[in-house]
C-alpha cells in the first residue's frame, strides 16, 4: 500500500539525486530514504533510481513519475494555501437571500460593511419571497437568509433579527384622510395596492384585516415594493409597505400615512440557516456581524 510520505521521499531524492541529502532536507535517517525508496520500488515493480557513486539518478520510468508527483505536490500546496485564505477570510464567498425590500432596508449596510473588511470574498446575492428564500436554503444555494416571520420549517434555524413598522401610505389626493384615525372597513372599501398573492407581507396584511372582520381584495397586485410605491404616489391608491422604505417620501410629502383605528404590529424579521449544516467561515463571519452590530 503506497502512502504519501513515500512520494515526499521520492521527490526529494529526485530533485537532489542525493540519498543522505534527502534524509538532511526530510529530517530523517538515510537508512529511512533507502527504505522508502525500495518499498516503493518493490510496490510498483520497477526501478525508479539508477544507484551511482556519488548518489543517484532517476531512472526513464522514475522521471516519468517525476513528472505526476510534482504536479500533485504543487496542487497540494495550492489546496493548503486556499485554506489559509479561507481561514483569514482572503477567498471564499458568501451567499445570501432576501426579499428586494429586506436588503434594501435591512442588509445593503451590512454587506457594504462586510466588503469593505473582507474585500476578497465574494458576495452573492439571491432575492426571493421567503417561502423561495427557505427551499433554496434546503437546496444548499445560498448560506443564509432573511425571512419574515413566523417560518416554521423542522429543517432550519431561524431567529429573530429585526422588527418593521408597517404602514398604509397615499398620494396627496388622499391628504384629507390623514388628518383622522381610520377603521379597517373603511381603509377595505379604498382602492388598495398590495404584493401578489403569496408574498409573506399579502398574508401578513390581510390577516390584519380579517382580524377586524373586513374581507380584502388588491386593486392593484405587484411584485415590487418600488412600483407599489409609485403607483399610490401617482393616486391610484393605498399601499401596505414597510414604512422604512418610504421615510424620504414622507417627508417630502410626496406620499401621506394613513392613522387605522386598530395599530399595525411591526413585522418580525428573522434570520434563518440550515439546521445542522456547517457554515462556510464567511457566512459565520458575516452572521457574527449581524449578531453584533444589531439593525441600526
Amino acid at each position: 500500500m503506497f502512502n504519501l510520505e513515500w512520494y515526499r521521499i521520492f521527490l526529494h531524492t529526485a530533485r537532489l539525486g542525493n540519498l543522505t541529502k534527502a534524509a538532511e532536507a526530510l529530517y530523517i535517517t538515510q537508512p529511512s530514504v533507502s527504505y522508502a525508496i525500495k518499498q516503493m520500488e518493490e510496490a510498483l515493480g520497477l526501478k525508479l533510481f539508477r544507484r551511482l557513486s556519488k548518489g543517484v539518478e532517476l531512472t526513464p520510468e522514475g522521471k516519468s513519475l517525476l513528472d505526476y508527483v510534482e504536479r500533485s505536490f504543487s496542487l497540494l500546496s495550492e489546496g493548503e494555501k486556499r485554506l489559509q485564505d479561507l481561514k483569514q477570510l482572503a477567498a471564499g464567498e458568501l451567499r445570501v437571500g432576501a426579499s428586494d425590500s429586506l436588503f434594501k432596508i435591512l442588509l445593503l449596510p451590512k454587506l457594504d460593511a462586510f466588503h469593505s473588511r473582507y474585500p476578497d470574498i465574494r458576495i452573492r446575492l439571491s432575492h426571493g419571497k421567503t417561502p423561495e428564500i427557505a427551499q433554496r436554503l434546503k437546496d444548499g444555494l445560498i448560506d443564509c437568509g432573511l425571512v419574515h416571520m413566523p417560518l416554521t420549517d423542522p429543517q432550519l434555524d431561524v431567529r429573530p433579527f429585526a422588527e418593521l413598522p408597517c404602514a398604509f401610505v397615499a398620494g396627496r389626493t388622499y391628504a384629507e384622510l390623514a388628518d383622522r384615525p381610520i377603521s379597517a372597513a373603511e381603509l377595505g372599501g379604498l382602492p388598495l395596492l398590495l404584493l401578489s398573492q403569496g408574498s409573506s407581507t399579502r398574508r401578513f396584511v390581510e390577516t390584519w384585516f380579517a382580524a377586524q372582520g373586513v374581507a380584502v381584495d388588491a386593486d392593484i397586485e405587484l411584485g415590487s415594493i418600488d412600483l407599489l410605491v409609485e403607483c399610490a404616489r401617482l393616486g391610484l391608491g393605498i399601499a401596505f409597505v414597510a414604512r422604512p422604505v418610504i421615510e424620504k417620501e414622507l417627508e417630502a410629502g410626496d406620499l401621506i400615512e394613513l392613522k387605522p383605528i386598530t395599530g399595525i404590529p411591526p413585522r418580525q424579521i428573522g434570520i434563518a440557516t440550515l439546521k445542522h449544516a456547517a457554515l462556510p467561515l464567511s457566512a459565520e463571519s458575516f452572521l457574527h456581524m449581524l449578531a453584533t452590530s444589531g439593525t441600526s
